[in-house]
């Protein structure tokens, strides 16, 4: 059976940079109150979502040497589509001129873990090359004078090349669940803003980042110990640190840039994978646990060993 092998990677920000300072002249709150409670400073906004996730993707194809043409499947996760029909995976493959198929998953901030987890499966039933794309562009869809969600979100795409190899299974274990009952905890009704139970979200997602995290790491047959680089969901340093305690887990090996993007909803997982690889952060062969939690209420966690790119 063949396995899957992330080949490419790429990442897109928007040019405009929100600070705290930015939020301080408007907003009822502070740099102190918001590096205090999210370890926030800046989030980058703008563009669309069609438009962060054709930069991404394009960047992940050049990466991987790959011509848009022999594409099988194309699957991007977003929660803010630019419009609800068609699919973002269908503007994007226009855009670029992918062959094969496209959809989109929408599966709240754990998106990108869900669709590498469909990728793997649509590799091991016969694709050959299979792209996934996150992207999403949530500041404009948060209320400007709410301090609670203002201060939070930010824009970006990233995006994963996977192709078909032989060899051992990248992914060696992973963990997708929800609870729609608390899905009134964070949600967006039509043609409004987002609302959201911070209090209750933050206490949520340590918890089912971590119990999730753990179920992953159980079905790999892998213990805390042996993962070279945890790569969570980029929501709030807290949460990153409350999960980590839990697990076990030292901060140092943990990927963050939330300090300089904000909650980028599904974009965070891969916009922070692409900029570790670029840092040097990973190696042939290091195992990686990706967790994410978000609206629907749902999470994701996936253990993988990194590299085996093909000649």
């Amino acid at each position: 059976m063949p396995c899957a092998a992330i080949t490419g990677w790429g990442a897109a920000l928007p040019d405009q940079v929100l600070t705290n300072a930015d939020l301080e002249a408007r907003l009822d709150t502070s740099d102190r109150w918001i590096v205090e409670r999210t370890g926030i400073r800046e989030r980058r906004v703008g563009g669309t979502t069609t438009g962060l996730a054709v930069q991404a993707t394009r960047q992940a194809l050049s990466r991987a040497g790959m011509d848009p043409a022999v594409v099988d499947l194309l699957i991007v996760s977003t929660n803010t589509p630019d419009q609800p029909v068609p699919a973002t995976a269908s503007l994007v493959q226009g855009e670029l001129g992918l062959a094969g198929g496209a959809m989109d998953v929408n599966s709240g901030c754990s998106g990108f873990v869900y669709a590498l987890v469909l990728a793997n499966g649509a590799i091991a039933t016969g694709l050959e090359r299979v792209v996934v794309t996150a992207s999403d562009t949530v500041s404009r869809i948060v209320d400007p004078e709410d301090r609670s969600t203002a201060v939070l979100f930010g824009d970006a795409a990233g995006s994963v090349v996977l192709e078909a190899v032989p060899g051992e299974p990248m992914l060696l274990g992973w963990d997708l669940g929800a609870d729609g009952g608390a899905a009134s905890l964070l949600y967006q009704p039509r043609g409004g803003y987002v609302y959201m139970d911070g209090r209750e979200v933050f206490r949520r997602a340590v918890r089912a980042t971590a119990a999730s995290a753990q179920a992953a790491l159980e079905r790999a047959k892998v213990d805390v110990s042996e993962v070279a680089l945890f790569i969570p969901h980029q929501a709030n340093l807290r949460i990153i640190e409350a999960v980590c305690q839990r697990l076990g887990l030292p901060m140092e090996r943990s990927m963050l840039i939330v300090e300089r993007t904000g909650n980028t909803s599904s974009a965070s997982i891969p916009v922070a994978l692409a900029e570790a690889v670029e840092e040097g952060r990973l190696s042939e062969g290091d195992l990686v646990l990706m967790s994410g939690f978000g609206a629907g209420m749902t999470w994701g966690s996936a253990v993988l060993r990194w590299g085996r790119r093909p000649a």
